[in-house]
């Protein structure tokens, strides 16, 4: 069976082409992942869910004729309905040399949000801000496997729930098993992840792509490498909602 008529293929595509119309998805800069070269894409995560950043994986499935592969948490391969979504999405879920490999070789993107839960599960009272909590990981992978970064920020996303709490020092507090958040995010008809999100216009920006051209055992260049591109992203951030 193809990636493309896998079940959770069909779902998240169908899902996310609805959402498109749903938040008036608008992006800009889709040139800067034209091309036969893979690229590590990274993301601000919004609120709950990456909107942004699943729409543009459908996106580029109908721009571009393959399925960019996702970075996901450790977790989601411990969790048996989740185990079989990421197979079938060909996500990356831990350290997975010789599939990371192959999707290189293959020219195909790669997608991930350093903020994870951290930046997803914020109160309302705290948007539109890059918190990406000092982590380095996603450009020591960009590093080890010679992938450029392409930043990418949306306005709209921290719209789309209003968070009662920060559910990822709660979650860390409670010690949630897997590390999970606990987050409490309204949306229409209740609390995320069962309520819909609220019809917030969403506005991407794509940027150009930054080289990695440091040792991935080299914390301070990592770290001046990492501080330009939380700027960038900010800066594409503060943009979008402009936009």
């Amino acid at each position: 069976m193809s990636i493309a008529r896998a079940p959770a293929i069909t779902a998240w595509m169908t899902w996310w082409r609805l959402m498109q119309r749903y938040h008036r998805f608008r992006t800009y800069g889709l040139d800067h992942l034209a091309g036969s070269e893979s690229r590590l894409v990274v993301g601000y995560h919004g609120r709950g869910v990456a909107h942004d950043l699943c729409m543009l994986s459908a996106l580029l499935l109908d721009e571009f004729g393959y399925f960019p592969h996702g970075v996901v948490h450790a977790a989601a391969k411990e969790l048996p309905v989740m185990k079989q979504v990421v197979e079938q999405l060909q996500m990356i879920a831990g350290d997975d040399a010789e599939m990371v490999r192959a999707i290189v070789e293959r020219g195909e993107h790669i997608i991930v949000a350093p903020g994870g839960t951290r930046e997803a599960c914020r109160p309302v009272g705290v948007r539109y801000r890059v918190d990406w909590g000092g982590r380095l990981g996603y450009l020591r992978f960009a590093a080890r496997y010679g992938l450029s970064v392409v930043p990418v920020a949306a306005a709209g996303v921290d719209d789309t729930y209003l968070g009662l709490n920060d559910g990822y020092r709660t979650g860390k507090r409670l010690k949630v098993p897997l590390r999970l958040p606990l987050w409490f995010g309204v949306g229409i008809g209740g609390f995320f992840p069962l309520a819909l999100p609220l019809p917030a216009r969403i506005t991407q920006v794509i940027g150009p792509p930054i080289a990695v051209d440091v040792d991935p055992d080299d914390r301070a260049g990592l770290e001046a490498l990492n501080a330009r591109v939380v700027s960038q992203v900010q800066g594409q951030l503060d943009h979008a909602r402009t936009l």
